[in-house]
């Protein structure tokens, strides 16, 4: 590039330059660094990093004072952008969730009929989670299984309940299926209270991307009898808050 080229926009670029200074090797930087890894002072670097935040093309955490890609950016690239990694965006929020609520949480994905657990957050009293990082579930059955099928439409959820492979326990029929998938996605969330496992509640929420596609499911569960009626009104009000704020820095504008 020719800094002497009359065409190019001196602050478009040196805003370009401060956005490539995140890598997946230094994904949060405090303005010192992003300035030391452009070669040039805080100062110089100062409104073009403000303007970015403002603009939602970088995130600004106060406490440490450290700045990372923003769902401005991941919206522009329509949710290809790999610089917010959902585990690593979800993990924080559902530890606060966690605390907030004192339920375990959870984050899974779809694979195939069956839901994949990517992370775990367990209460630190009553109720710890039983399920494991890499625990397979029925999709049909549990909370988070259900919210991720209700993600899809109709034609891929039939596609995918004929590729299943044979199982012990027989999948429900594709109008049962597409009926139930309707009307979780019409609620928003599902709330299962002891029909998968027995004594446990669990309330379930997606995570979408930029595209709006649902991605990722997160859940929050406890013991059927720490779940009276206004403690399950709150704490679903808490999941879908998360999850939109997930949502959000993974670029949803939802």
């Amino acid at each position: 590039m020719d800094p002497q080229d009359r065409y190019l926009v001196p602050g478009l670029v040196r805003g370009m330059e401060v956005l490539a200074a995140f890598t997946p090797a230094a994904p949060r930087l405090t303005q010192g660094e992003i300035a030391a890894a452009l070669g040039v002072t805080r100062s110089a670097i100062f409104r073009v990093v403000y303007t970015l935040t403002e603009l939602g093309f970088l995130l600004h955490d106060p406490a440490s004072g450290r700045y990372a890609l923003g769902p401005a950016l991941l919206r522009l690239g329509h949710g290809v952008l790999p610089a917010r990694d959902v585990i690593g965006v979800a993990l924080p929020v559902l530890e606060a969730l966690r605390d907030a609520t004192g339920w375990s949480a959870h984050l899974g994905v779809l694979e195939g009929v069956e839901v994949v657990y990517l992370l775990r957050v367990p209460a630190r009293r009553g109720l710890r989670s039983i399920v494991h990082v890499g625990s397979r579930l029925p999709a049909h059955a549990t909370a988070m299984g259900r919210v991720l099928l209700a993600g899809l439409e109709e034609a891929a959820l039939a596609a995918l309940l004929r590729a299943a492979p044979p199982r012990r326990l027989p999948l429900p029929a594709f109008a049962v299926l597409a009926r139930q998938a309707r009307a979780d996605q019409a609620r928003g969330h599902v709330m299962q209270l002891g029909s998968f496992e027995a004594g446990v509640a669990s309330i379930a929420a997606p995570l979408r991307d930029a595209a709006g596609s649902v991605v990722a499911a997160i859940n929050l569960s406890a013991r059927l009898s720490d779940a009276a009626e206004p403690k399950r009104r709150a704490t679903r009000d808490a999941l879908l808050a998360a999850a939109a704020e997930i949502s959000g820095s993974l670029g949803f504008a939802g």
